[in-house]
């Protein structure tokens, strides 16, 4: 068994990995943590039995007592990494960070060299990469079971109401406060494209805008809240009573908006709440719809589309090679391979687990435990690797505002 500390308890930090470790006592355990969240920090204590004096409301508490577990597991708001993860290397941990690493290019390349300087590992939580839906198309590729790979495409459908929890109402609303849309949310796809491909990428084009959530496509009679003051809320597919408290979808959300998540709690929460506000009428500005378009080394090419007018949350994919396709639908779990000699079609049903991302999250944690059990010996989304799609992603957002097609190689020299 690994002990951990936890920075930062929010959602991805206390409801993904530290409740792997409340469930898996034999691995790890969480010892002690950073919450500046007063009822987040009194329910880390309930959860993980920690006494009062191995919680703090900042990291810098927490540090000052030294060396207190063989890892650290830094789940802060994007802007909010640099520091404690520099800091949790110089005590001498192995640490995990949330993505994306940083919305500053220096810093992600700076929290690499940390990693090597004091010799410890940097886990970044791409946890795609341990799905056992992406898994199996990487064996397959691997296999040589279509061939040479020529071209991907493939879709990330946010769902119209995790756009509106997330990127409309929520911490990733606007990208001066945490970061782009295409790095927040679609690192996870960048960086799956540099794993299967197994090349460095060498040109970014990328298209897109914030086009419907604003302020302009209010409709008439709406309100700066949905639970007060607004006449068309019935009328609203984006409507927080709806999404909150009548769809089954979203109703793992409802601990964020009131952390009990009970009926009562959220519905008051919404009341004068962020999650309440009225989707026209927030402070947003990262885009709703964005296309990347990548060339890698060999000629191959990604053709990459992220879209919030989705009915449900799912990537699907399409792999082209010389001897055959492969398809999938990551929500379905499915996958798909055709044979363009035999034309022959295999289907196969994927088994994933319950943890979140289709059983990624949990792959994703005994992947870590592994990582720090063996000092490094494996790891599968290193600083190293993840650094890449993380450029990537700066890459694609630059060519988004200026419209111009960026050179990776000449990117990365900006920062080397």
């Amino acid at each position: 068994m690994i002990t951990a500390v936890l920075v930062g308890a929010g959602q991805r930090g206390a409801r993904v990995y530290a409740a792997y470790a409340r469930l898996h006592p034999d691995e790890i355990k969480v010892v002690a943590a950073a919450e500046p969240d007063e009822e987040r920090r009194q329910w880390l204590i309930e959860e993980h039995g920690l006494p009062d004096e191995a919680v703090f409301t900042d990291w810098r508490e927490l540090f000052e007592k030294g060396k207190l577990a063989d890892c650290c597991m830094i789940c802060t708001q994007d802007r909010f990494h640099v520091e404690p993860v520099k800091a949790a290397f110089e005590l001498g941990y192995h640490v995990m960070c949330e993505k994306p690493m940083s919305p500053d290019p220096k810093e992600c390349l700076e929290m690499g060299e940390y990693a090597g300087r004091y010799q410890k590992t940097l886990t970044i939580c791409h946890v795609l990469r341990y799905s056992p839906f992406f898994t199996k198309i990487k064996e397959m590729l691997d296999s040589g079971a279509i061939g040479e790979l020529v071209s991907i495409q493939h879709m990330e459908c946010v769902a119209f109401w995790h756009q509106a929890h997330s990127f409309v109402r929520g911490n990733w609303r606007n990208s001066d406060e945490s970061s782009p849309m295409i790095l927040q949310k679609s690192c996870h796809d960048l960086d799956i494209f540099c794993w299967l491909v197994g090349r460095k990428c060498q040109a970014v084009s990328s298209f897109g805008s914030l086009q419907h959530f604003k302020e302009e496509n209010a409709p008439k009679g709406s309100g700066m809240y949905c639970m007060r003051d607004c006449k068309v809320e019935s009328d609203c597919p984006y409507s927080a009573n709806k999404i909150y408290l009548r769809d089954e979808e979203s109703r793992g959300f409802r601990k964020i908006v009131a952390l009990d998540g009970t009926i009562e709690a959220v519905r008051e929460a919404l009341k004068e709440g962020p999650y309440g506000r009225c989707v026209y009428r927030c402070d947003n500005n990262v885009v709703d719809h964005q296309v990347v378009n990548l060339l890698f080394e060999g000629g191959i090419t990604v053709s990459f589309t992220m879209c919030a007018f989705t009915p449900d949350m799912t990537r699907l994919i399409t792999l082209m090679g010389t001897r055959g396709q492969i398809t999938g639908d990551m929500l379905k779990n499915t996958i798909e391979i055709r044979d363009f000699l035999t034309g022959d079609k295999t289907e196969y049903s994927i088994k994933t687990g319950k943890s979140g991302h289709s059983g990624s999250d949990e792959k994703f944690m005994q992947g870590f435990i592994r990582t720090v059990e063996s000092n490094g010996a494996y790891s599968l989304s290193s600083a190293e690797v993840s650094v890449d799609s993380h450029l990537m992603a700066f890459a694609a957002e630059e060519s988004r505002l200026t419209g111009k097609t960026v050179n990776m190689e000449e990117y990365r020299l900006r920062f080397s």
